[in-house]
């Protein structure tokens, strides 16, 4: 099992809490004061622990794999874990997909397929090995994802931690290249199979 992890999943993980247990619209202050109490995504607890990631980015500092893996087991007690997952997922892509250099982006979407597919899958491998401790390869016009370690497995009932790194395959594909095909969970270790695995078709660029 892997010992540290990027301090950005901790952080996506609490903030898709946080964004979820958000309420809609303006309201009074004494409300929100009692929403605080019931939900555990707007506690200063939660928003403590955010801080902390937050510094822990900023100056690059891995912390132990198994302070996400904490965490994605206290989502996976929620009724709405897979959707948490699914939120923190796409927020992981977005961040990193952020951190490539605007002309980086711009030109794999520029590029005919031949030249920009490469440029892409460059991206999304080192994304993968950084932040997700996992390995990109592309087979045809498929591109595969397997985790080892995966910091969400087994956090909730029927797979749905799985979800994340769907999410994240599925977002940093549309952000890069325009488009995603099917994404589907091919391998799970809670399965029984040796590593977690999802396979994204290419779709966007032409």
């Amino acid at each position: 099992m892997s010992s540290t992890v990027d301090p950005l999943v901790p952080l996506v993980l609490l903030e898709a809490v946080r964004s979820v247990d958000m309420p809609d619209g303006d309201l009074e202050a004494e409300f929100v004061d009692e929403l605080r109490t019931k939900r555990f995504g707007l506690s200063d607890t939660v928003l403590a622990q955010i801080r902390r990631y937050q510094d822990a980015v900023k100056r690059g500092q891995r912390l132990p794999f198994d302070e996400a893996v904490g965490i994605a087991r206290l989502i996976g007690r929620r009724p709405d874990a897979e959707a948490v997952f699914r939120e923190a997922g796409r927020g992981l892509a977005r961040r990193t997909y952020a951190r490539i250099a605007a002309p980086s982006r711009a030109l794999v979407r520029s590029l005919p397929t031949l030249l920009a597919r490469p440029l892409a899958l460059r991206h999304v491998r080192r994304i993968g090995t950084r932040f997700l401790g996992g390995q990109v390869r592309r087979v045809g016009a498929t591109i595969l994802l397997d985790v080892a370690d995966s910091a969400t497995r087994d956090a909730a009932p029927r797979q749905a931690g799985c979800a994340f790194y769907e999410a994240i395959l599925r977002e940093l594909m549309q952000l890069l290249v325009g488009g995603v095909g099917a994404v589907e969970h091919v391998r799970c270790a809670s399965r029984g199979d040796r590593t977690c695995e999802w396979r994204a078709e290419w779709r966007g660029i032409r």
